[in-house]
């Protein structure tokens, strides 16, 4: 969508787990805000001051966060646009603005809003609202995966091996729960920071390397011979269905 809507390239829904949301708030502060409240509720989160600027991160979207008024084009008339274009006609979209009069909170869900919260606004509220929202798009998930001896409760956000509790920071889990998900695939460390830590991760492709490692010693894996999260020499990496046998 450059100018003119199109239809040509279909919206990308990634195989992960965590719920991508992209915030449009041209406020630096309001935006920490958001992200900081969002990123605390276990959503992965890019923000962004300007509708141009988040357009190619809402390939990848799960919802989004608009403000009204923005620099450039306005966020009612960057929903529009979003709303004629077969590809976002269903991302949940929340409206977040300082205009709270009737009729603009009409207009606002007229032109495609699925929801509108006006500013000042409860941090609690409106990670409550756009929850509701992923939950109506989501599509049925299972809630626990396994592979062999590794258990992951994806509510709870708890893995386990052979019943025994892993200690994870939330990112080890992100990732460890998106190579479970897609048991088999390869990716590289550029499309792992996209769609684990989010198109505006400041990081470079190291911090892939070393979250692997970590995740290998928290499984108990032997380095040279990993049985859950395989390297793929030249192209990333990889998690490996169970073949059976003992983890260490």
């Amino acid at each position: 969508m450059d100018g003119q809507p199109t239809t040509s390239k279909a919206r990308v829904r990634p195989e992960r787990l965590v719920s991508h949301v992209v915030v449009v708030e041209d406020e630096s502060t309001v935006r920490d805000v958001l992200r900081f409240h969002l990123q605390r509720a276990g959503l992965r989160v890019s923000s962004f001051e300007s509708a141009s600027a988040a357009l190619p991160a809402l390939e990848a979207a799960d919802a989004l966060v608009l403000d009204w008024m923005l620099p450039g084009e306005s966020g009612l008339s960057f929903l529009r646009r979003l709303r004629s274009d077969a590809d976002f006609k269903r991302l949940p979209v929340l409206m977040l603005t300082a205009r709270a009069a009737e009729t603009e909170r009409v207009e606002g869900l007229e032109s495609g809003a699925d929801d509108y919260l006006t500013k000042p606004f409860s941090a609690a509220e409106l990670v409550a609202r756009v929850r509701a929202l992923l939950r109506r798009s989501a599509p049925d998930t299972p809630q626990v995966l396994t592979n062999g001896p590794l258990m992951i409760d994806l509510g709870a956000a708890e893995a386990r091996v052979r019943g025994q509790r892993l200690s994870l920071t939330r990112r080890e889990f992100d990732l460890l729960a998106f190579f479970a998900n897609n048991i088999g695939r390869v990716y590289g460390r550029t499309e792992l920071l996209n769609k684990v830590w989010g198109a505006d991760f400041l990081g470079g492709e190291r911090t892939v390397d070393q979250h692997v490692t970590q995740l290998r010693a928290r499984l108990g894996e032997d380095p040279s011979s990993p049985r859950f999260l395989e390297t793929v020499r030249g192209k990333g990496y990889r998690m490996r269905a169970w073949q059976g046998g003992s983890t260490s």
